[in-house]
């Protein structure tokens, strides 16, 4: 009989209902539990699991690892996908397998290469990749030297922090006053130029922005799944142009996407990013963990959660092919259950907190109306 295999979520985002969801679904028809943590006691990700607790806060990242080898002790992980604290946890990568868990991530090195975005760039363009032009900026004189030479050659300028993920604290410079048109309608990431400068000259510490061009669209996000012997199993484009979501494996992205991901040894799941800088595409970001749309694949007839959880179990599921590029579709939000008792948030200056208790997955609580995205067809 083979036995079950316990996969642990720690932090993740709540898309990854879904991630969770192909797990079970899994075409090896092998039982999968799965155990997820949270800061949040209302994210979704825990009402979907079969086990739940909630994260200690303010445990530095060394604190941190011990936190997970204990969990992982205690629950009998098998698997391990980390997303929060993921770089501290991989350099103990050998602790883990002590402990008799896989962790479903790159090596250290490779996670340190796009921690932050101008040495990924530098590592990137070192292979022949593409890359659009950029500044590190840190001053508001750096600032204004960057956006007058992309304007010059006829870009819009942006930026956004030089370590970050989910594009948090992007930014489209524009030259236009602060006036009415900025206070109507819905927030946009468009903010005056003397605007920004005027914070930077109040801010008490530098900043660390990576400044270049406005990208065109479309985006093309390449999932790959590679092994341990850096050899890409899987890899499949994802295409956004405004709403309209699609497919594709053509080589224009899938060639560069695979040199990255072999070439820096991007273990198991990770997500490469490309726009387009005039007529050809370029690098935008490099995801060291499985992206937030890595399910969307399914329309293609992939599981890709389970495959790389067969890899990380050392069960090799050979070159995973899509049988068909599924239809276009776009992605609606949607209610999804959370936990039936409503937990007291958090106090930061708690060390220790209790076990939730286990709830079967697919318990209805109250939903939330917006906690999750899924794909419909267009």
């Amino acid at each position: 009989m083979v036995s079950r295999v316990r996969v642990w979520l720690n932090r993740t985002y709540a898309e990854n209902v879904f991630f969770m969801d192909q797990l079970r679904r899994n075409p090896s028809d092998r039982a999968v539990e799965i155990h997820a943590t949270h800061g949040d006691p209302d994210s979704p990700v825990l009402a979907a699991a079969d086990t739940a607790e909630l994260e200690p806060e303010n445990l530095s990242p060394a604190g941190y690892v011990e936190y997970a080898l204990d969990q992982c002790a205690r629950r009998g992980i098998d698997v391990f996908v980390p997303r929060l604290h993921q770089a501290a946890i991989v350099a103990h990568r050998a602790e883990f397998e002590a402990a008799g868990t896989a962790v479903l991530a790159p090596p250290p090195e490779a996670v340190a290469v796009f921690q932050d975005k101008v040495i990924a760039y530098e590592a990137v363009q070192a292979i022949g990749v593409p890359v659009p032009p950029w500044w590190r900026v840190r001053s508001g004189d750096e600032l204004i030297s960057a956006v007058e030479e992309l304007e010059a050659a006829g870009h819009r300028a942006c930026f956004k922090p030089a370590s970050g993920a989910g594009g948090v604290g992007f930014r489209v410079i524009t030259r236009s006053p602060f006036s009415l048109m900025h206070l109507s309608g819905f927030p946009s990431p468009y903010v005056p130029l003397d605007l920004v400068l005027e914070a930077l000259g109040r801010a008490e510490e530098p900043v660390d922005w990576l400044v270049m061009p406005r990208l065109e669209q479309p985006e093309v996000s390449v999932d790959c799944l590679t092994g341990p012997d850096n050899r890409v199993r899987l890899a499949v484009g994802r295409t956004k142009n405004g709403r309209r979501r699609g497919f594709t494996l053509h080589e224009q992205w899938l060639d560069p996407a695979r040199r990255i991901a072999e070439g820096f040894g991007l273990h198991y799941l990770a997500n490469i990013q490309f726009r387009m800088f005039g007529d050809r595409p370029v690098l935008m970001d490099v995801n060291t963990r499985p992206a937030g749309g890595l399910h969307q694949l399914s329309l293609c007839g992939v599981n890709a959660p389970w495959a790389a959880v067969q890899l990380a179990l050392g069960e090799d599921p050979g070159e995973v092919v899509p049988p068909f590029l599924g239809q276009d579709y776009t992605v609606v939000s949607g209610p999804r259950p959370l936990r039936p008792v409503q937990l007291p948030q958090q106090r930061p200056e708690a060390t220790e907190q209790q076990p939730l208790p286990a709830v079967p997955a697919g318990s209805v609580g109250t939903t939330a109306p917006q906690a999750t995205v899924g794909a419909l067809p267009l």
